[in-house]
């Protein structure tokens, strides 16, 4: 049976989303999730019974690598923790995936920035440098 409100996942899924971040900003205690971790989206099913939380890790790729297995380690925790905070009758089982729209917009960043420098020193013109 669908639920009534077909917002509450919604609105369940940015709870989660919340409860999550403040879990990785206080109280993550493995080793391995270290670096920028940013807690991007939670999509919720209609049941509310899965949540897949997409974060953006920043870091060197084997920083990436073993963040995200701390990540997978810590989703049993986060499951019991979510679901007592917020008084669901079923802890959804939560699963990370990574969001790597953070990391492509700043690659666009720096590509623009590029074509936004002059190519030459601004008092020199193409015809200079061939002498």
């Amino acid at each position: 049976m669908p639920p009534r409100d077909p917002r509450r996942a919604d609105r369940v899924g940015e709870a989660v989303r919340e409860e999550v971040a403040a879990f990785l900003t206080r109280d993550v205690k493995d080793p391995r999730i270290q670096g920028l971790v940013t807690v991007t989206a939670v999509e919720m099913t209609r049941d509310l019974r899965h949540a897949k939380v997409f974060v953006s890790v920043m870091g060197t790729p084997t920083e990436r690598a073993a963040t995200f297995d701390g990540l997978k380690s810590t989703a049993s925790h986060l499951r019991s923790r979510v679901g007592k905070a917020l008084q669901l009758q079923f802890a959804p089982e939560i699963a990370f995936r990574i969001d790597e729209s953070v990391a492509r917009a700043a690659h666009i960043e720096t590509l623009l920035a590029g074509l936004r420098e002059p190519p030459f020193p601004a008092d020199e013109t193409p015809d200079d440098r061939d002498g």
